[in-house]
């Protein structure tokens, strides 16, 4: 149940969902109160010129995606530990497993490892059944890192993990049965910060190695040295909605995870 609240609830605090709701109370409200009813209208649509705005959802997404900066000189470690949530299972009519936008996590995985980081890489990720199921994705995301030429004993698979502190929970349990504790932890960047304060909670030592960054040096300067950089920023856009919600729903984790003691 929670798994399933964690997924409902949050719809009706994200921009959209939020809109949504505020354009319904102003269907209610537009006979007996007016003005109440414009003020719930002004709200929504304030709400989503806002979180459109291509210059806040850039800075809210950098908020995440910096505090991590990848390093030309990343350590060694026992493992690299690849979290779920950029692969699309194999169901009709597609033809194999497809990448996703975060589908970069198992890329760079496969990458570390063939830079000789660590000798071993695990996957972690499940399905939901009621949310695209299928085959879990640990599997596919195997299935893809030994087509960029990882050999099957060098993989370890997690396939129950549906949440992030699962995966920490369900790979500590890998990690101590093979006796390792040091990892190269591989997630998108915005969602790195979360996730690594969920796995040092854990007792794990993970050291971040982030991918899939949404916000970059050219995107910045192009916001601001060129006028129609600068123009394009103060108009809201449907594509900015969505990391601009992705953001905001780490943010939400975060919280919800710290009152539970998850980290």
């Amino acid at each position: 149940m929670f798994l399933f609240l964690s997924k409902l609830l949050p719809l009706f605090v994200y921009p959209l969902g939020l809109a949504c709701l505020l354009l319904l109370l102003a269907l209610g409200l537009i006979w007996k109160r007016p003005r109440w009813a414009a003020g719930a209208i002004a709200l929504a649509l304030g709400l989503l010129v806002v979180s459109g705005n291509p210059w806040m959802a850039t800075q809210v997404v950098k908020s995440l995606e910096w505090q991590h900066l990848p390093t030309a000189d990343l350590p060694r470690a026992q493992a690299i530990v690849v979290l779920g949530g950029g692969i699309k299972p194999a169901v009709a009519p597609r033809p194999w497993v497809d990448v996703a936008e975060a589908g970069d996590r198992v890329l760079h995985g496969a990458r570390l490892y063939q830079a000789g980081k660590a000798p071993l890489l695990i996957l972690s990720g499940g399905r939901i059944d009621w949310k695209e199921g299928g085959p879990s994705e640990a599997g596919d995301m195997a299935q893809l890192a030994m087509a960029l030429g990882v050999p099957r004993g060098a993989i370890a698979e997690d396939p129950t993990s549906l949440n992030t502190y699962e995966n920490a929970v369900n790979v500590k349990a890998i990690l101590q049965q093979r006796r390792i504790n040091r990892v190269l932890l591989v997630t998108s960047a915005m969602h790195m910060p979360r996730s690594l304060l969920i796995f040092r909670h854990q007792g794990i030592e993970a050291i971040p190695a982030p991918t899939d960054f949404l916000v970059t040096q050219q995107s910045l300067q192009e916001h601001q040295t060129t006028w129609q950089g600068r123009l394009l920023s103060l108009v809201p856009q449907a594509e900015d909605l969505s990391p601009f919600t992705r953001a905001l729903k780490e943010y939400i984790g975060i919280t919800v995870y710290w009152l539970r003691g998850w980290l």
